[in-house]
């Protein structure tokens, strides 16, 4: 057996059920790779060794004894810290959620434990989800694995790093403005943002409650498909939850890896390119339209014009929901709690200090933007208006996908920068996020898929946008843009990465 670490979910999966390999196997190699790579890297805020490995030894009796067992069953993963983890520690990046273990778990999570899928730990992320590098973590920065001077994306830069340096086959990350696609496009990773409410949001600490989505990052589409239709499907926990079936994406992967996407309308969104986009990027976007205009797919460029607002609308509905999310964390209930030096200790100088010492410079700044919007005199002038936006966009959406069935674009502007080159600019920053954001406002679904390297040599992203609910149709097009590119790349975009230093 080749290095356990190197292979894919998919080809793990059938190395377990064949007793190729046992699942205990499978999740040591994983958390020796951990223990040598990570240092670096810190992809993880916690490992659950023992925890991993108890589910994984289960795994391996219950095959023996000829137990039926999910396809998935005995495949490590890896989860955002966002996500609430019974008896496992879960601070969303925030040092006023330092050591605080819930006492339940999400229902994504119920989902992973139900498949026995061993959870190797929870991975750094941005504070409560706030940011595109991992740079606004209470812990410390996360590391590009393709140069460790680099950011990962974010919020969910933890989730793809550990995918990317090969320290978990799976991992789940979330959504709000491109947190899972924009760490992917970054690490050469594959990353699935799910349509609004086809995944249940219990369990995920809020940001902005209407744009979360929690989804897929994986080193291939299968992978992906895998991993959506496991975690996918209505909860009644959840009042967004949709009830609609689960969807069959790993045969649409399957068919698109075959090359079929014969008579696919693929619309280019002319306002998601251009000035702005990295010469090098816009390259390898083109590229992989030239590789679907081959295999049979007809290229037509579609214009939503109200795009341009987007960023606008989205910084203003996201911190207004963000404000009212992060109210609960007060030093009342649970988590940090600090008491003033000096004076009475009142409620409201507790919440104070509490607020004060526990949320970082980015998730004030975030508040203080969000309850200005709400406050009176200011809801209609700003956040009503981004609702407006918000609706406009919509309806760009449902125009241009009468057009096309899928829309396409570069996924981030940019390959990864250096850590620190944005950190005191918060809009740069912000526009990291400018190709993604529509598909939140709008509760379509989109992923990221690798479409090769840039002129610097670091990875970009290629992004597909389907109608609500078809999800499906995702996967049949991004499964041919991996097929097509890795024939042309010679295998995995990944294969390209340098190798990373291991500890001794």
């Amino acid at each position: 057996m080749s290095d356990l670490t190197r292979l894919s979910a998919a080809e793990l999966a059938g190395a377990l059920t064949s007793g190729e390999v046992s699942s205990v196997e499978a999740t040591q190699a994983h958390l020796d790779r951990i223990a040598a790579v990570d240092g670096p890297v810190h992809a993880f805020l916690h490992v659950s060794s023992d925890e991993a490995l108890a589910t994984a030894r289960g795994v391996d009796e219950a095959r023996a004894k000829g137990e039926p067992l999910h396809p998935l069953a005995g495949v490590p993963i890896a989860v955002k810290d966002v996500v609430v983890t019974r008896g496992l520690p879960t601070t969303a990046g925030s040092r006023i959620l330092e050591g605080w273990i819930p006492p339940y778990d999400a229902t994504l999570v119920t989902k992973i434990k139900a498949a026995r899928l061993p959870i190797l730990g929870k991975t750094n992320m941005d504070e409560f989800a706030m940011g595109s590098s991992t740079e606004h973590s209470g812990y410390g920065n996360t590391h590009n694995p393709w140069d460790l001077e680099r950011i990962p994306g974010g919020s969910g830069g933890g989730s793809a790093a550990a995918v990317a340096a090969y320290e978990a086959p799976l991992a789940i990350g979330t959504d709000t403005g491109g947190s899972i696609r924009q760490p992917a496009a970054v690490t050469g990773t594959v990353g699935v943002k799910p349509t609004y409410g086809s995944v249940s949001r219990y369990g995920l600490i809020a940001l902005a409650s209407s744009l979360d989505q929690a989804g897929p990052v994986t080193r291939t589409v299968l992978d992906a498909a895998l991993l959506h239709e496991l975690i996918a499907g209505h909860d009644p926990h959840d009042s967004t939850s949709l009830t609609d079936p689960v969807g069959d994406f790993a045969a649409q992967a399957r068919r698109g890896l075959s090359g079929d996407v014969q008579g696919v309308r693929v619309g280019v969104v002319r306002e998601l390119s251009g000035e702005g986009y990295q010469p090098g990027v816009l390259a390898r976007f083109e590229e992989s339209l030239d590789l679907l205009r081959q295999a049979g797919a007809e290229v037509v460029e579609v214009s939503c014009p109200h795009f341009e607002y987007a960023l606008a609308a989205y910084y203003l509905i996201l911190p207004a929901e963000a404000s009212s999310n992060l109210a609960k964390f007060d030093g009342m209930r649970y988590g940090l709690r600090v008491e003033p030096d000096e004076g009475p200790v009142t409620a409201e100088r507790v919440m104070a200090a509490t607020r004060g010492q526990g949320f970082g410079d980015e998730v004030k700044r975030r508040i203080i933007l969000g309850t200005y919007a709400l406050s009176a005199g200011y809801y209609d002038a700003y956040y009503g208006s981004a609702q407006k936006v918000r609706t406009l966009i919509q309806r760009d959406f449902a125009a241009a996908f009468e057009k096309a069935d899928v829309l396409v674009s570069p996924t981030a502007p940019t390959t990864a920068f250096k850590l620190g080159e944005k950190l005191d600019d918060p809009l740069a920053m912000y526009l990291n996020d400018v190709a993604t954001i529509p598909v939140n406002l709008a509760g379509v679904p989109g992923m990221s898929v690798p479409s090769g390297l840039s002129d610097d040599g670091l990875p970009a992203g290629f992004q597909v946008i389907a109608p609500a609910r078809e999800d499906a149709r995702l996967y049949r097009v991004a499964g041919a843009v991996e097929a097509l590119l890795q024939a042309r790349w010679g295998g995995p975009i990944l294969a390209h990465a340098p190798e990373l230093e291991v500890s001794k």
